[in-house]
């Protein structure tokens, strides 16, 4: 027998026990989307190579060492996404969706960085991205970190995240920055880390990300990119700071706050947690102004996020175990007998029809009424529907009751029966408290 197949290392299944909390997360974030008026866009996973070097830079590390590129049968080079920006202005410029208009984005699938795996990092890894097209101003940008904090407030994350903001101001401050800011590296070469010596040719800026804690003193001493912006960069850092204010959102200006990613201008910022070691950052975006003219399109003003969906289930997974028993049938039908199984699945298609919300998972594969009993036990089921050959023939259905104490089963017609379901129904709907 021949071994079997393992997944790629770093491409990871997401079973049925884990999906109910990946749903609930997912669905927080839809939510939330829709109450400020961002609508969904769906893009492919595979683009052409050239969107990605000449959005994120020929020279970064991602382009440089993590995509997966591959020659197609026509000999174009593609590449499937390592993130989800340059597809969305991609698509937006494709249709027409930038020619005068501003536009409230969002969309979720899966990316891929060929990264060397480890907890919180992987090769295909899942986000929610949203992007805002046309609107230049400081408020936009508040408006995303306020609908980032609801995020966390529908999850019951406050408490684990905390807001990191910087500006990167413009090309012209940052041109001076970089100037003196290799200039300094330069000076203290031997300070630096392999890695570290490699950015100072290529995106010195990165270095200020680094982690290594041998480096900190010298990063530390590094030329602010805060005293080359001009008037303008400061007032659009002002207000948006002053709205954060306005809004009582509690953050911390970090100085030393880049991102990997060079389309980035002004505004940059991420929500960290500690809980999670060194992958802590679970939210991160900013301004980009210049991608859109960058990529073939007039110069239009940009903003954007993306979520990391499985960092946020890691913080969450002390609630797989209730997520899971919000998402179990609310009934399970079983069947006993030549007749009943004949009629079952049809019953349970007249139930769904007359109880919205129903989760009603039917019997298929017949056994034994024990061994049916103990299948909708496992399903998590709060009642079992039992069909037998006596309440076919009296049009009546028993209902038997898995969960609560001191409530054992009754026979019950099936309009009867449809009522019971809506009323179980309709409490599992209802907010908590």
């Amino acid at each position: 027998m021949s071994a079997p197949i393992q997944s790629v290392r770093g491409m990871n299944d997401i079973l049925p026990e884990e999906t109910p909390l990946w749903q609930r997360v997912e669905e927080a974030v839809r939510g939330v989307l829709a109450a400020y008026g961002y609508q969904e866009i769906r893009t492919p996973v595979l683009e052409r190579t050239e969107l990605f070097a000449r959005s994120i830079g020929a020279v970064t590390d991602i382009v440089e060492k993590e995509m997966y590129t591959f020659t197609d049968r026509n000999g174009d080079s593609l590449s499937l996404r390592p993130e989800g920006t340059a597809g969305c202005v991609r698509a937006c410029l494709q249709h027409g969706l930038l020619r005068g208009q501003s536009h409230r984005l969002w969309y979720q699938g899966p990316m891929f960085r060929h990264e060397r795996p480890q907890k919180g990092r992987y090769r295909q890894f899942h986000q929610i991205g949203v992007e805002v097209f046309g609107i230049p101003g400081p408020d936009v940008d508040a408006e995303l970190i306020l609908m980032c904090a609801r995020v966390w407030r529908t999850l019951g994350l406050v408490e684990d995240l905390r807001l990191e903001i910087n500006t990167l101001g413009d090309a012209e401050a940052r041109r001076r920055h970089r100037a003196d800011l290799v200039a300094y590296f330069r000076a203290h070469e031997a300070e630096l880390d392999a890695d570290s010596r490699r950015r100072l040719e290529t995106n010195p800026l990165r270095i200020l990300d680094s982690k290594n804690p041998e480096m900190a003193e010298v990063i530390a001493g590094a030329p602010s990119l805060l005293d080359y912006l001009d008037a303008e960069a400061k007032a659009h850092f002002e207000g948006f700071r002053k709205r954060l204010d306005e809004a009582g959102v509690r953050y911390t200006v970090n100085p030393r706050l880049v991102r990997g990613l060079d389309y980035y201008n002004r505004t940059v910022f991420e929500w960290i947690t500690d809980r999670l070691g060194a992958q802590g950052t679970v939210c991160a975006g900013g301004r980009y102004d210049g991608l859109v003219e960058q990529l073939g399109g007039r110069p239009t003003p940009a903003v954007g996020f993306a979520l990391g969906l499985e960092r946020i289930v890691a913080l969450l997974e002390g609630e797989r175990g209730t997520a899971a028993a919000a998402r179990a049938p609310h009934a399970y039908l079983a069947a006993v007998g030549e007749g009943p199984e004949r009629a079952a699945l049809g019953l349970a298609e007249r139930l769904r029809d007359a109880v919205p919300g129903l989760r009603l998972a039917a019997n298929c594969g017949g056994g034994s009424f024990k061994a049916q009993l103990k299948r909708a036990d496992r399903s998590g089921a709060a009642v079992a529907l039992i069909l037998g050959e006596d309440e076919l023939a009296a049009g009546r259905i028993t209902l038997k009751w898995l969960r609560e104490a001191g409530r054992g089963q009754e026979t019950l017609d099936l309009e009867a029966a449809a009522a019971a379901l809506r009323t179980l129904v309709e409490a599992g709907s209802r907010p908590a408290g």
